[in-house]
């Protein structure tokens, strides 16, 4: 055999070998792509077709004796490998995020030890002989549970003051007559409510998170209509951890009609929290400090339905998913200026970027109407959101998409009835017909469960406009 024959074999050998390679990652994408259950089997199998079709030309041109053709085989194999291997690491992370985000199966409760801002303790250690205080009217299991976390890491029995509300012992904190409090830190916006810039004065200086399981009897399909409960809100730390919810709508989703509706309740609304107030009434938003699984039993007891799904959204995440899709468009009622970034806004078509976005839905000060407001231009820019995302155009910033709600967003539908809905959505793309609508009530001023004896702005329910919403969830579901 010739140096130039031995040379050509190797050669060829080679070109095989690129070609091997690209079939084992054809094959691994393809099976990525099976488990994640991402694509309908309709778009699977002629990908498949296709990639085999690919590998076989490939292959092939590497038993000609044409060296052009041969290095053009290689060429397309080398670029086919690298566009599947990019392919599969884009479905893993997919994979990994969707398991983050759903199956969510409890919820946290962040008890802190807080004292004054200008406290010379830097840990729970310099505060070992300090007098501490706590409530003993809400949330005493839990506040038992910190208490004794406390004593175990000082190592000894706290000096302690009892109070009969939030209120009183945060300013026996701020009056001196102790110098550590102990609460759940989502009763702090409570506080700030009763004893204005309360969460100014103080700092954390011990905090200790509380897991607690969700139990649920969970018996929804994604292929059959349900309704999930979107709860927006505005915490710091992890997105499990309890804390009011300033965005409640609830979601329903039929998929055999193609239509959404999307209902919103008055975070004010003046309700029972089943299993938490008993007869007493509390704000709805407050419901969401004991857990999401309260806020949608009060909204199941509210309309008379039942809640399959949950999905916890904060700030963070509104402001990322807007901005991967590019930014949304609103129609808003009003003319304004948004509190948060001071974005002028006009009556109107808008396009809005990520925090513009947050600004027109948080505003509330700038309309007569206030909360119910609010309420609408929130359910116009989720309407805007899923618009959006049910269009081609999510595919191209799929990846900041899934990146920004990747640490903000929970909920517990699990990875595999998310990557079903997904892969419904994408073996029929027909427009989804999406409606809002929200209840009002009256504006009064009574106390609440969760604050004692403070007097808190609140709203009546409007019983009939309750009864009209409730119908037309249920026509939704039924249709």
């Amino acid at each position: 055999m010739s140096l130039k024959q031995s040379m050509t074999g190797k050669k060829n050998i080679a070109g095989k070998l690129i070609t091997l390679i690209q079939l084992a990652v054809s094959v691994i994408c393809i099976a990525l792509i099976w488990n994640s259950g991402l694509a309908p089997v309709k778009y699977l199998v002629p990908l498949i077709i296709v990639l085999l079709i690919l590998f076989m030309i490939t292959h092939a041109l590497q038993y000609l004796k044409n060296n052009v053709s041969r290095y053009l085989g290689q060429i397309i194999s080398l670029l086919m490998t690298i566009i599947l291997a990019v392919g599969s690491v884009a479905l893993l992370k997919t994979d990994d995020v969707l398991k983050a985000v759903g199956g969510a199966t409890y919820k946290t409760d962040n008890m802190v030890v807080v004292v004054k801002k200008d406290d010379k303790a830097d840990n729970i250690m310099d505060a070992e002989n300090y007098r501490f205080g706590y409530q003993t009217v809400v949330d005493q299991k839990n506040t038992k549970k910190m208490v004794k976390d406390v004593e175990k890491v000082i190592g000894r029995d706290l000096k302690a003051e009892t109070y009969e509300s939030l209120t009183d012992e945060a300013n026996g904190l701020l009056n001196g007559n102790i110098d550590a409090a102990i609460f759940n830190e989502g009763y702090i916006s409570l506080i700030d409510e009763s004893v204005e810039g309360f969460s100014d004065q103080v700092k954390i200086l011990y905090q200790y998170g509380i897991k607690t399981e969700i139990k649920e009897e969970k018996q929804a399909s994604v292929d059959e209509p349900f309704n999930v409960f979107i709860s927006g809100i505005d915490v710091a730390g992890p997105i499990t951890t309890n804390s009011r919810s300033d965005v409640n709508i609830i979601m329903t989703v039929n998929p055999q009609t193609r239509k959404i509706l999307l209902s919103t309740t008055p975070r004010d609304y003046y309700v029972t929290i089943p299993d938490i107030s008993g007869e007493s009434r509390d704000k709805l938003t407050h419901a969401g400090i004991y857990g999401v699984d309260r806020s949608m039993a009060t909204l199941e007891n509210l309309y008379g339905i039942n809640i399959d799904y949950y999905a916890r959204v904060n700030f963070t995440s509104l402001v990322n998913i807007v901005d991967a899709l590019g930014g949304v468009d609103v129609n808003s009622d009003y003319e304004f200026t948004t509190l948060h970034g001071k974005y002028k806004i006009q009556k109107g078509m808008n396009h809005l970027d990520g925090d513009m976005a947050l600004g027109f839905a948080r505003e509330r000060y700038s309309f007569e109407d206030g909360d119910n407001q609010r309420g609408k231009d929130q359910e116009i820019v989720l309407t805007a959101i899923i618009k959006k995302a049910c269009s081609p155009a999510i595919l191209k910033n799929a990846n900041e998409l899934i990146a920004g709600v990747s640490d903000s967003v929970q909920t517990n539908m699990t990875s595999e009835e998310i990557s079903k809905f997904i892969s419904n959505q994408i073996a029929d793309p027909t427009n989804w017909d999406i409606e809002s609508q929200a209840v009002s009530g009256t504006g009064d001023t009574q106390t609440c469960f969760s604050s004692g004896s403070q007097l808190l702005y609140v709203m009546w329910p409007d019983e009939t406009a309750v009864q009209n919403a409730a119908k037309k969830i249920k026509a939704v579901e039924k249709n």
